[in-house]
């Protein structure tokens, strides 16, 4: 296995004979997790929508890999045949669908109804932490289709253990990304007065340490538990204490008053951090209330780690460690887009279309020769964007990262990994969708605009030795919008893009090649 996806946990399993299957196995808690059952000793299924989605982990060939849709009947039947464990990580976070508490709520009764059926003996369901004082209608829309689903399933023949947890604190979650942002890039911070309110966050290994053993209890259970690291903090606390292991001073205040900010906070958040506004509404929205452990009978299901809970502080100085040195397993924008097979379609019928097919292509093509083997340029390739940027005009890319993020798009979001690239990963608002390493790399765009665009990048070996750089910008235009957005930034394309393939170039030179 690689590194970075390598189990943390160190626990074998005492039944290792029961198989498990993980819905939301692409998710940011799915991915890691089947990583630590697999180490304990489970044989897992995981499921996707898209098969090929999941070949993306390290995992993919250890598993046996499902294509299903959670609200066909059918189709969960097939996934839940010979499953001994049933582990529910799929929610709406992010959803733009306005019905989305119902098609939860339906998908949560296929799941228990058909489970019961299959004969699975056990549930497990990862909720959301709110005070159990208030009432459904006084949730976000979010926190009460969690509720709702975690009442459904509690209701259901097949014995469910709900899991509710508040912020999960690890490399790439979404919770961890806003902490970062907001403290690395906002000095002074004036925030509505949920920045007051109490979290008790939770590492990602001990939100683990939970999951994991729950595959293995000795006997069903059917009950809802509290999971915690023992200490709460105030929102504004978690991002004072993040800026102090970074070295930075950093001034929290709160409005005075209780205005009602949750749209204008998630805009706020989706645009001064990589999450979109669509996956940060709901996350603040779920700041408005306390979300700390009221109880925690979880100790008399699962025993508490072994070692102490990681407190928050240890819990960010691992995530910081994890994000600077070896890239993240699993990221909370693997949730954030259209499923992989989706992305790369309007590219392969770019492709295959012939060109009296009426679609109009735009292009800026460079190329480049140097006696730099392609090896050599293929790491500066593969690491673009995120920290290193694009190697041309940083201030205008930042510019129109900010003009993107301000109508809704992911503007310059970072990457998952500062060195190393999959299929399906995000590179700020571009998608791997074509990958062969080391000659070939195709980016679809994810920005708001009027068309499809890619980026492709080809390194193919001379004869006489060294390599010939090819760069493509493409663009698909959508109706006369589109053909004036192109027309309107040719001439920054003609700037930039000759730039970033000499400085790619240069920087290939510069960088010794891998061993």
């Amino acid at each position: 296995m690689n590194p970075q996806a390598s189990p943390t946990l160190n626990y074998q399993a005492e039944h290792p004979q029961r198989r498990v299957l993980v819905t939301g196995a692409t998710g940011y808690v799915g991915g890691r997790l089947i990583t630590e059952l697999l180490a304990a000793g489970f044989s897992v299924r995981a499921t996707s929508r898209n098969k090929q989605s999941l070949k993306r982990f390290d995992w993919h060939e250890d598993v046996e890999l499902v294509e299903a849709d959670l609200s066909k009947e059918t189709e969960v039947a097939q996934l839940c045949a010979d499953v001994d464990v049933l582990y529910y990580l799929v929610h709406s976070m992010g959803s733009k669908d306005e019905d989305f508490e119902e098609v939860e709520a339906h998908t949560a009764r296929n799941i228990a109804d058909v489970a019961a059926t299959a004969g699975v003996q056990q549930i497990v369901y990862l909720s959301g932490l709110n005070p159990r004082n208030m009432q459904p209608e006084e949730l976000s829309k979010h926190m009460r289709s969690r509720e709702n689903v975690a009442q459904i399933l509690l209701k259901s023949p097949v014995p469910t253990l709900i899991l509710r947890a508040a912020t999960l604190i690890g490399s790439g979650s979404a919770s961890f990304e806003i902490i970062r942002h907001l403290t690395e890039r906002l000095p002074v911070m004036v925030a509505p007065s949920w920045i007051s309110n109490y979290i008790e966050p939770l590492a990602i290994r001990d939100a683990l340490h939970y999951l994991v053993h729950a595959a293995d209890l000795d006997s069903p259970i059917n009950q809802a538990c509290d999971v915690g690291c023992g200490k709460r903090y105030k929102f504004s606390e978690l991002l004072k204490i993040y800026g102090e292991i970074r070295g930075l001073r950093r001034f929290v205040f709160s409005l005075p008053l209780d205005l009602p900010m949750d749209k204008l906070s998630g805009f706020w958040i989706g645009l001064v951090t990589p999450v979109p506004a669509e996956l940060a509404l709901p996350l603040a929205q779920s700041m408005a209330e306390d979300a700390v452990c009221e109880e925690h009978s979880i100790q008399d299901i699962i025993p508490d780690p072994a070692e102490g809970f990681i407190d928050y502080r240890d819990a960010v100085k691992l995530a910081i460690n994890a994000q600077d040195s070896r890239g993240v397993p699993t990221s909370w924008d693997r949730s954030w887009t259209v499923e992989q097979g989706e992305i790369g379609k309007a590219w392969e019928a770019r492709e295959t279309d012939p060109e009296w097919a009426g679609t109009q292509i735009f292009e800026d093509s460079r190329t480049a020769t140097t006696d730099l083997p392609a090896e050599q340029v293929w790491p500066v390739i593969e690491g673009l964007g995120g920290s290193h940027g694009w190697y041309s005009a940083p201030k205008l890319w930042a510019v129109r990262g900010i003009a993107d993020k301000l109508v809704g798009g992911p503007g310059l979001g970072g990457r998952r990994d500062p060195s190393h690239l999959a299929l399906g990963d995000r590179l700020d608002w571009w998608r791997v969708v074509e990958l062969q390493k080391p000659n070939h790399l195709v980016l679809k765009a994810e920005m708001k605009v009027d068309g499809n665009a890619w980026l492709v990048f080809d390194i193919t070996a001379n004869p006489d030795g060294g390599s010939t750089y090819t760069q493509r910008a493409l663009f698909e235009p959508k109706g006369l919008p589109g053909r004036l957005y192109w027309w309107a930034v040719a001439p920054f394309h003609a700037f930039i893009f000759p730039f970033m393939v000499r400085n790619i170039i240069k920087q290939a030179r510069s960088t010794p090649p891998s061993p």
